[in-house]
């Protein structure tokens, strides 16, 4: 039974939530990890297994959830799924040892990674009879609670720690105990306000279970392109500013905080520019803007310039994801969601490393053309991959949308 309709205020209020949830727990483990580090003694190889363990649990949940949010619907799965990050943020507040941080990772991997592509699946059906309301899209505005959410829960450790003047464990512990408390309180909410979303089978009239449409994997090769971009820029544009401009760490951090607001303003406005010139041109405007930031990361120089760079970087990307999220849940469902959430997420992930080795060729400036070069890619395969969706009705007749698929399928092949 629906609980409440998919394009009701509630609807919307209960995406927002989980966004935003997600979004706090992860701002308060990224700002953690140092904290973490001293308190149990982490070095370099011991920080890096948390981080392949927890990367891995995320893959492994994205793949799970896709399906399961198809065959059992979003609405289950995001409030089971509301419970492992709970359990991450205890953790954080109180693991005494190593063992037990890295039992922590692997919860954090697993709601995290799950929660991202339910409550993505829910979101697009949210904007699916929004859409078909006549009301416009909302995926970005959604994704913009996602971000908003993960820099209040850093900046919840940096206010905390000044304006008590708590230990950094304390501190942390406070912080993460707080968020579980919240969570607690998220998952009721959500349980009364988040509705029943439709089950997709995946099954054609033949009884034949249907693969996932090829076009669906041009849109992971985008994932592909603005993982890379994402991750370079939240790990190596601190770096890049403070060798390329000489300037010291503190005011190098200055290139994250530029990216991170920049993502912020775009998501949350993003959705009006869909509107007025369409999801596909959106994803070819964002390419080329963060493919400018990133040359300008290449071949510029001066802090001003290059703060501008980055800006322009988290701009861009900002405004992308959203839109081929919301292109693949639209076309293939959870599944094909997921997808395309694991090949960006795990891009995300190695990407950085992978650009590590690059630097040491190129240097840390020129290597920065690769993901630009990346990005433009997004121009001709949003040209292919997705529709000139302005936020007309998004559920065609079963003719009309198997004439789309049909004409991108051709599209592949001519491509291949």
């Amino acid at each position: 039974m629906r609980l409440r309709p998919l394009d009701s205020p509630r609807a919307i209020a209960a995406v927002i939530l989980l966004f935003g949830y997600n979004g706090l727990v992860v701002g308060v483990y990224s700002s953690s990890i140092a904290i973490l580090r001293d308190k149990i003694g982490l070095n370099p190889t011991r920080l890096a297994i948390l981080f392949v363990i927890t990367g891995v649990a995320a893959v492994c949940a994205m793949q799970v959830s896709g399906r399961l949010a198809d065959k059992y619907g979003a609405r289950r799965l995001c409030l089971a799924l509301i419970l492992p990050l709970i359990i991450a943020a205890t953790g954080f507040a109180l693991v005494p040892t190593y063992a037990l941080l890295l039992v922590t990772g692997v919860f954090l991997g697993m709601g995290n990674g799950g929660i991202d592509v339910a409550m993505n699946a829910l979101a697009v059906q949210v904007e699916r009879h929004r859409l078909d309301q006549g009301k416009g899209a909302i995926m970005s505005f959604f994704h913009g609670t996602w971000s908003a959410g993960g820099f209040l829960g850093a900046l919840a450790i940096s206010l905390v720690g000044t304006a008590i003047k708590l230990p950094p464990a304390q501190t942390l512990m406070v912080c993460a105990l707080a968020i579980a408390g919240l969570g607690v309180v998220a998952w009721f909410v959500a349980f009364a306000i988040t509705p029943e979303t439709e089950v997709i089978t995946h099954v054609a009239a033949s009884g034949e279970k249907t693969p996932i449409p090829r076009v669906a994997y041009l849109m992971g090769l985008m994932a592909v392109a603005f993982g890379l971009g994402e991750g370079t820029a939240s790990d190596w544009s601190g770096p890049h500013v403070q060798t390329v401009a000489a300037v010291d760490p503190r005011t190098a951090a200055w290139a994250v905080t530029a990216i991170t607001a920049c993502m912020v303003i775009i998501r949350l406005s993003g959705d009006l520019l869909v509107s007025r010139v369409g999801r596909r041109n959106i994803v070819r405007g964002g390419g080329a803007v963060a493919a400018t930031g990133y040359l300008i990361a290449a071949f510029g120089s001066g802090f001003p310039l290059l703060l501008l760079g980055w800006g322009l970087v988290g701009l861009g990307i900002g405004v992308v994801a959203p839109q081929v999220y919301a292109a693949a849940g639209h076309l293939a469902g959870g599944r094909g969601l997921a997808m395309v959430v694991t090949f960006g997420y795990t891009v995300f992930l190695v990407g950085p490393a992978a650009m590590g080795a690059l630097i040491h060729t190129l240097g840390i400036q020129h290597a920065m053309i690769v993901p630009g070069v990346l990005l433009l890619g997004l121009i001709p395969l949003a040209g292919v991959a997705m529709k000139d969706d302005r936020g007309a009705p998004s559920s065609p007749s079963a003719a009309d949308e198997t004439a789309e698929v049909v004409g991108a399928e051709a599209a592949v092949e001519g491509l291949v």
